[in-house]
């Protein structure tokens, strides 16, 4: 072990802001900044069987530990080493000590491990998706099974999600020497961008993988068995678990979504579970009566139009809606009644529509009655 972590080493250990190269006064983010250069310079990754680099990445560590902490800051401040340990502070004893103790700080300075796997935490899953499917309303009422096709990112299998072409890392950013931003300006005014090398990460891939070009995930299109009930209305939502994004970390992947568009029907118009249809007939059919078929998702059935039926009435064709979802039996199928005039008349049937206004006594202009009984509805209106 490096004589700077050995036993009694208060007169061999340096001074902590000589180590990180800033002034007593310097602000916590210069210290860290600071100690993010070191770090990235002598970790144990890029440094492999370097004992002189890993005893100043620690060196580097306690340091950095002590002074973003404000208490033993002033601790150290004001007594040196040695009033730190007689609060029982000890140091490191290698570089897993500092890992434990600063958990994801390193993914936080450099957002990636060096030599290690990029990956989220395990209990995070993969991201939901969402998908849209069009169908018809026949399809609405009977249900139907397809394959979705949908685009999905997963794992590249060649850097297994790490960026990386195997064999290679992360390499310091040449434009900013890790600091991930320039600064500009003379003395009197400065200011600093972000590097637009390695956009602000302070590093960059040595060589990206050939696969993902260093997105560490790579597009597959997945086909999906997607069941749709009968009953299904436009604007709702399927929700399939673990269908979705595959996680990064060996987690569970995310869900599936899909939005239920129903096409407009040319014939029925919707209304909740019952459907509603328009059915012409000709006057003769209306004043006498008359069987006529009716088109239903289901076929055709018989409808019975009793004489004398009017133009609009509207006749229930019980449970020949749509199926009810999650429910039993299904809703109702009205029928309205379109009266059709004929347009044109041949001489002949002109006369035989004149014989019966004179046998049934209907005029063709309004009778008299029509106008007393508006004229006894205009002066009770007055009264009130």
């Amino acid at each position: 072990m490096s004589a700077l972590f050995t036993a009694g080493r208060e007169s061999a250990v340096r001074d902590y802001y000589e180590i990180l190269n800033v002034s007593r006064d310097a602000s916590p983010e210069e210290i860290k900044k600071a100690y993010r250069q070191l770090a990235l310079k002598y970790h144990p990754d890029r440094n492999p069987g370097d004992k002189e680099a890993e005893a100043r990445f620690r060196e580097a560590a306690e340091a950095y530990e002590v002074l973003s902490n404000p208490d033993k800051r002033r601790i150290y401040d004001q007594f040196g080493y040695e009033g730190l340990q007689r609060t029982g502070y000890q140091g490191f004893r290698g570089p897993e000590d500092i890992f434990r103790a600063f958990g994801g700080i390193f993914d936080d300075f450099f957002n990636f491990s060096f030599g290690r796997e990029r990956r989220p935490r395990e209990e995070e899953a993969g991201r939901d998706l969402v998908a849209s499917v069009t169908i018809s309303l026949e399809e609405a009422a009977h249900g139907k099974e397809m394959e979705l096709e949908i685009p999905r990112l997963e794992i590249c299998p060649n850097c297994r999600g790490s960026g990386a072409e195997p064999g290679t890392g992360w390499v310091v950013c040449p434009l900013c020497h890790g600091s991930g931003s320039l600064s500009h300006g003379g003395h009197l005014f400065r200011f600093s961008v972000t590097c637009p090398e390695c956009k602000g990460q302070g590093q960059r891939l040595e060589s990206p993988c050939g696969t993902c070009h260093g997105s560490g995930e790579i597009q597959v299109p997945a086909r999906i068995s997607l069941k749709i009930p009968p009953g299904v209305r436009s604007g709702a939502q399927l929700f399939l678990a673990g269908k979705g994004q595959p996680s990064r970390g060996g987690g569970p992947a995310g869900d599936l979504y899909v939005r239920i568009t129903v096409e407009r029907h040319p014939f029925f118009e919707r209304n909740g579970d019952d459907l509603q249809c328009q059915i012409p007939i000709s006057m003769i059919q209306a004043a006498l009566g008359a069987k006529i078929p009716v088109p239903t998702l289901w076929g055709d059935v018989t409808l019975t139009v009793p004489p004398g039926t009017q133009y609009g009435e509207v006749f229930k064709l019980p449970g020949r809606g749509m199926p009810i979802l999650q429910g039993a039996g299904h809703g109702d199928l009205l029928v309205r009644i379109r009266v059709t005039i004929p347009t044109k008349l041949t001489p002949f049937q002109k006369r035989l529509l004149r014989e019966f206004e004179r046998i049934s006594g209907q005029g063709r202009r309004t009778s008299p009655g029509f106008f007393q009984r508006l004229s006894e509805l205009f002066c009770r209106r007055r009264q009130v």
